[in-house]
C-alpha cells in the first residue's frame, strides 16, 4: 500500500512538471513564431481570458473534495451523488459567466489597453471558459479517488494539445492560434469527461437525496469563500499583465509575459505537493488524523526555503544567457524583469502551501483574507512601477506584494499552530 502511494506521488510530480514544461514551451513557440507586437497581444488575450475565467468561475471542486470526503467517510452515498449533481450545474453556469465576461472585455478592449488588434482573438478565446468548465468536476472526482496522478497526466495531455495548437496556429496568425487552442480544449475536455465518468462509476450507487439537508448552509458558505479565494488567487498571475497593458508600452506586455516564466516554473515545482496535500490532508482531517498536517507543512517550508536560497542566485547570474537561448536575442530586454521575478517566485514557492492548507482545515476565509491583503499591495505597486519602469517595474512590484503576503501567513501560521487542527472544521 505504501509503495502504491509513493508511486502515485512520483507520477503526479512527473505529470505536473511535464505539463508546466509544455506550457512554458507553448509560450516560447508563440514568442518565436509571432511578431513582438502579436506576442504582446497573445499575452494580453491569454491573461484577460484566464483572469475573467478564474474570477467568475464558481469554484466547486474544492467543495466537492471537502464534503465529498466527508460523505465517503460516513457512507452517505445519497448526499454524495446529490453533491456532484449540484456541483456540475453550478460549474457549467460559472463557465458560461466567464465566456460572457470575455466577450464583454473584447468589446471595450480598444478603450482600455495600449495595444490594439486583440478583439478578434479575444472573441475566439471567449469559448475557452465554458468548454473547460467540465474539467473541474472530472478533476474533483479523481481527487476523491486519490488518483491525483491521473489528474496530473491529464493536465500534461491538455498542455501538450495546447502546445500543438500554438505551434500550428502561430504560423498563420494570432486569431488562428486561438482557434487552435479552442480545438485543443474540446479534445482535452472530452478526454477528462470519459475518465471522470469512469471514476465516478466506481463509487457505490445510490439514489441522490432530494437535498443536502443540514449541510446546505455550510456548503454554500464554503463554496462562496472558495470561489472568492480562487478568484483572488488568479489575480496574482494574471492581473499584473492586464495592468501592464494599461500603463506601459505594448512591448512591455511581451517582456512581462516572459518574466513570468520563473513564477510559472516555481508554482509548478510545488504543484504536485499541493495536489497531494489537498487530497490527503483533507481526507486525514475528516477522518480525525489531522496531526500529520503540521509535520508535512514544516518539511515543505524547510525544503522550499533551501531550494530558493540555492537556486535563485544561480539563476540570477544565468538569466541573460537563458533568455537569449530560449526566447531569442530580441527579448534580452526582459532579463532584468526575469531576475526580479525570480525573487518574487521564490517567496511564493515557500508559501505555496497556503493554497491547499486552508481548504483542508475548512477555513477558506483565511486564504481569502491573505489574498485581499496581497491584492491591496499588488494593484497600486504594479500601476506605479509599471508606468515608471515597464516590465521591470512590474516585476519589482510583485516582490513587494509577495512579501506582504508572506508576512500575513507567517503571522497566521504562528497563531494557528496547535489550535487549528484539533477537530474537523
Amino acid at each position: 500500500m505504501r509503495s502504491r502511494v509513493v508511486w502515485r506521488r512520483v507520477a503526479t510530480a512527473f505529470g505536473i512538471y511535464g505539463s508546466a514544461f509544455l506550457g512554458v514551451l507553448a509560450s516560447v513557440v508563440a514568442s518565436r513564431e509571432l511578431t513582438k507586437v502579436d506576442f504582446s497581444r497573445f499575452a494580453l488575450v491569454f491573461a484577460v481570458t484566464g483572469l475573467l475565467q478564474m474570477f467568475l468561475d464558481l469554484t466547486v471542486e474544492e467543495v466537492v473534495v471537502k464534503f465529498g470526503n466527508r460523505y465517503i467517510a460516513r457512507d452517505d452515498w445519497s448526499r454524495f451523488h446529490r453533491l456532484l449533481r449540484v456541483a456540475f450545474v453550478v460549474k457549467m453556469a460559472g463557465g458560461a459567466l466567464g465566456t460572457l465576461a470575455v466577450v464583454a472585455a473584447a468589446g471595450i478592449a480598444p478603450w482600455i489597453w495600449t495595444v490594439g488588434g486583440v478583439q478578434g482573438a479575444m472573441l475566439v478565446a471567449a469559448l475557452i471558459p465554458f468548454l473547460q468548465a467540465p474539467e473541474g468536476m472530472g478533476s474533483a472526482i479523481l481527487l476523491l479517488r486519490n488518483r491525483y496522478d491521473v489528474r496530473a497526466w491529464l493536465l500534461a495531455w491538455s498542455m501538450g494539445l495546447r502546445l500543438a495548437a500554438v505551434a500550428i496556429g502561430a504560423s498563420f496568425g494570432l486569431v488562428e492560434t486561438f482557434v487552435g487552442i479552442v480545438v485543443a480544449q474540446v479534445v482535452s475536455t472530452l478526454t477528462m469527461a470519459v475518465i471522470g465518468i469512469a471514476g465516478l462509476r466506481r463509487f457505490p450507487e445510490a439514489p441522490p437525496s432530494a437535498n443536502l439537508g443540514d449541510d446546505r448552509p455550510a456548503l454554500r458558505a464554503f463554496a462562496v469563500q472558495s470561489t472568492v479565494a480562487s478568484g483572488l488567487a488568479s489575480l496574482r498571475g494574471l492581473l499584473p499583465t492586464v495592468l501592464v497593458g494599461i500603463v506601459a508600452r505594448p512591448v512591455d506586455i511581451g517582456y512581462f509575459r516572459i518574466a513570468q516564466a520563473p513564477q510559472t516554473a516555481f508554482a509548478s515545482l510545488s504543484a504536485p505537493v499541493r495536489l497531494v496535500l489537498l487530497a490527503e490532508q483533507t481526507r486525514d482531517v475528516e477522518q480525525g488524523r489531522a496531526d500529520r498536517a503540521f509535520t508535512f507543512l514544516r518539511r515543505y517550508i524547510g525544503g522550499t526555503a533551501v531550494l530558493g536560497l540555492v537556486g535563485v542566485p544561480l539563476l540570477w547570474l544565468a538569466t541573460p544567457t537563458l533568455v537569449r537561448w530560449v526566447y531569442g536575442s530580441r527579448y534580452v530586454g526582459a532579463s532584468d524583469a526575469v531576475r526580479l521575478m525570480l525573487v518574487a517566485a521564490a517567496i511564493q514557492l515557500v508559501f505555496g502551501w497556503s493554497k491547499s492548507f486552508p481548504v483542508s482545515i475548512g477555513r477558506p476565509g483565511l486564504r481569502t483574507a491573505a489574498q485581499v491583503v496581497e491584492l491591496v499591495a499588488l494593484v497600486p505597486l504594479v500601476l506605479v512601477f509599471g508606468a515608471l519602469y515597464g516590465a521591470t517595474g512590474a516585476a519589482a512590484a510583485l516582490i513587494g506584494s509577495s512579501s506582504v503576503f508572506a508576512a500575513f501567513w507567517t503571522f497566521q501560521l504562528v497563531r494557528l499552530h496547535g489550535t487549528a487542527l484539533e477537530a474537523p472544521a
